[in-house]
């Protein structure tokens, strides 16, 4: 594995068990025991009923693009090679919206309410960042 150069994520103890799951390429949300609703991003406590009663659920990692943006500049450098790159909110199935990068096509390509499905970008040795592709022929 090369050298990853850009940053990462901060592992905190709530949000360990999201940077697991990922590394073993496996999509999880936290999900609240007491009123039952899945949470995105990983936190203390549950931003619906204020919880701390919080487990684990895998999730599918299909949805559709929420929102999306070409980026073509204004980057830090680190990040410049990657130009153009593509930053979309994802809808997922299960009705979570994440923060991710749509990978393997040509930002042309990509429209809102396309079909996308996780994949994982392996950085580090215990880090794996998960993105959405394409799904194809839908």
């Amino acid at each position: 594995m090369n050298a990853y150069t850009k940053p990462l994520p901060e592992i905190t103890p709530w949000s360990k068990k999201f940077w697991e799951a990922t590394r073993q390429h496996k999509l999880v949300m936290q999900k609240c025991s007491d009123c039952g609703k899945l949470i995105f991003y990983p936190r203390k406590v549950c931003p619906y009923c204020w919880s701390s009663n919080i487990g684990w659920e895998e999730v599918s990692g299909k949805g559709k693009v929420h929102s999306m943006t070409v980026t073509l500049g204004g980057v830090e450098p680190v990040f410049a090679p990657d130009l153009p790159y593509i930053l979309a909110i994802v809808e997922l199935k299960e009705g979570i919206h994440m923060m991710t990068n749509i990978v393997e096509c040509e930002p042309e390509d990509v429209t809102i309410g396309m079909d996308v499905e996780v994949t994982f970008r392996d950085c580090t040795d215990s880090i794996s960042l998960p993105v959405f592709k394409p799904v194809r022929g839908s």
